[in-house]
């Protein structure tokens, strides 16, 4: 079965971790020699677990008094970090590791080659990439989206953790909504055909963007609030509006996202890294299954739910769930799904057809 990750913010980290993520993932590992972040993803494991694509984020905060997340001031430096997350993603195409992904054609050849080419014909197969930007921080200004849709960009959220230029996202302390360019920078993704991702951004900003952005919506890696607490999951009305938006939801495998204590809010003293408190050994794929299942609950069929991992941008292995070592073991997910009485069907469009189904709307012609 394929797999379809909604997040991997792949560029972050293979160029803050400086990471080749063309080697084998036992090779990756070897050269990291860093046990707090154990990487579970490279290309080739891509490939032998059968992810046909994945959402890949460029994500360039704006550094801001009291920000957990590392970032850089003024605007301009984080248009150049951002764009230069873009070159990484175009050099790996052009060196036919990744095929980005722009156009419907573009989605429906890259799966077809894929179904095609079975287990054993994978293994020079390219990676399909859709890019997004996790926060608009580099964005400098609304009109400019323009110049990012050209680089491939397709899916944009408003925020990160902190302010973003455009509205707050996760992790502000405040229930702050949109900011006075927000509406600006939606209108404009709204002509341009992008895709907004509620993700990462706080509950008043999504409520005011719903009333400005007529598009389609997805959450790329977000769980659900009813079952583990805390600002960063979504709320159920917020889960109801992108179901009926015909979008897409993904669980995200952040341990501190699944732990059933609750999510404290960034910045407290449990902080979302801090494995004292959100310990692997006290969350699995099962936790996992929750979330999908609430959502598919929600909304009367499996056509919401799917994988969103935040793989490695949650802090590698050791952030993940105690049975994922590598994303080949995200197929257990469909083990347990089976376990639980699921179709096949259903079960297909959580790991990958789901995505698919978006995207071929979403995407231009």
């Amino acid at each position: 079965m394929l797999i379809f990750d909604g997040d991997f913010p792949m560029a972050p980290i293979a160029m803050d971790l400086r990471r080749d993520l063309t080697l084998p993932i036992e090779e990756v590992r070897r050269r990291d020699q860093n046990p707090d972040n154990i990487a579970m993803a490279s290309l080739p494991e891509m490939r032998r677990a059968g992810m046909a694509a994945a959402i890949l984020k460029v994500a360039s905060d704006m550094q801001r008094e009291g920000h957990t997340i590392n970032g850089a001031n003024p605007a301009h430096r984080t248009y150049a970090l951002g764009k230069g997350q873009v070159a990484y993603y175009h050099a790996l195409e052009a060196a036919g590791e990744i095929r980005i992904l722009r156009t419907r054609g573009d989605l429906r050849t890259l799966f077809a080659e894929w179904e095609a080419a079975g287990e054993t014909g994978r293994a020079k197969l390219p990676v399909g990439a859709l890019l997004g930007l996790e926060g608009a921080d580099s964005v400098v200004e609304p009109e400019q989206l323009t110049e990012w849709w050209d680089d491939g960009i397709r899916v944009v959220s408003i925020g990160h953790y902190g302010v973003s230029p455009y509205g707050h996202g996760t992790g502000t302390g405040t229930e702050g909504g949109l900011l006075e360019r927000g509406p600006a920078l939606l209108h404009e993704m709204d002509h341009l055909g992008m895709a907004l991702d509620v993700t990462h951004t706080s509950d008043v900003s999504v409520r005011q963007a719903l009333a400005v952005f007529k598009g389609p919506l997805l959450a790329t890696h977000s769980n659900v609030r009813a079952i583990c607490p805390g600002e960063r999951q979504l709320p159920d009305d917020l889960i109801r509006a992108v179901i009926d938006r015909d979008g897409v939801i993904g669980a995200s495998m952040d341990t501190w996202m699944l732990f059933h204590g609750g999510a404290p809010d960034w910045g407290t003293d449990h902080w979302p890294n801090n494995r004292k408190h959100f310990a692997r050994d006290e969350v699995t794929l099962a936790d996992l299954a929750d979330h999908i299942e609430y959502v598919t609950k929600m909304a009367g069929n499996s056509r919401h739910a799917a994988i969103g991992g935040d793989t490695d941008g949650q802090g590698g292995r050791e952030c993940a769930p105690r049975d994922v070592d590598t994303i080949v073991d995200y197929h257990k997910l469909a083990g347990i799904l089976r376990k639980r009485g699921w179709a096949e069907p259903d079960i297909e469009n959580v790991m990958w057809r789901n995505w698919v189904r978006f995207f071929e709307r979403v995407l231009p012609a």
